[in-house]
């Protein structure tokens, strides 16, 4: 076999060398699009702040208001200072609900209005001329929730035959005494320049030193 010159022989190297760095360079280059996995950072969505809510403030409730207080215009022990007051209760002690007669009379009572001698407490009649007080002076309205008669006579002690409704109370100043005068209304209205079935039963007068 006929040996090749070693000149030939570098030739021939450096050729085929070319020939194959030829062929690299013709390939395609390799589709990183269609060939690597395109990973996308996920968009983050950050919802706004919720606005400040207010925490519940006991200190800063909204307090409802309260109904007036209704102030009793008299209370203690007064002596009856009249025939008529000796007969319906005799001497009376009057407490914030309870009026008891010496006599056995007791009203159980709930205040329901201060009003005053100028009003009506049915058409056309005042609390001043019944009571014999002031236009301006206050009385108290109170309804009878329940009653018990004198111990030795039936009925009410007011009203007798008739179931006591209200029981108007004014006090006033007499010399160096507090007199105070209760007059007893029978009939199932409210006392007013409108209550047509409201009547008078009976007003008395007790007194006590100052």
């Amino acid at each position: 076999m006929k040996q090749i010159p070693r000149g030939a022989r570098a030739v021939l190297t450096v050729c085929a060398l070319a020939l194959l760095a030829l062929a690299a360079g013709c390939q395609p280059a390799p589709d990183t699009a269609s060939d690597a996995t395109v990973r996308t950072s996920p968009v983050v969505v950050q919802a706004a702040p919720p606005a400040d809510v207010p925490e519940a403030d006991p200190t800063r409730a909204t307090a409802r208001a309260a109904p007036p207080m209704l102030h009793p215009v008299a209370l203690g022990t007064f002596e009856s200072g009249s025939p008529i007051a000796e007969s319906v209760t005799g001497n009376v002690t009057i407490e914030g609900a309870l009026i008891r007669g010496e006599n056995g009379a007791e009203f159980v009572t709930e205040r329901v209005a201060i009003v005053r001698g100028s009003d009506e407490y049915r058409p056309g009649e005042r609390y001043a001329d019944a009571l014999m007080i002031g236009a301006e002076h206050p009385v108290e309205l109170r309804r009878v929730v329940s009653e018990k008669s004198p111990t030795l006579s039936p009925g009410s002690a007011f009203c007798r035959n008739f179931k006591t409704g209200y029981l108007a109370i004014a006090k006033i100043s007499e010399d160096d005494n507090d007199v105070v005068r209760v007059m007893g209304l029978r009939g199932s209205e409210m006392p007013a320049p409108s209550a047509e079935d409201i009547a008078v039963c009976t007003s008395s007068q007790y007194f006590a030193r100052r």
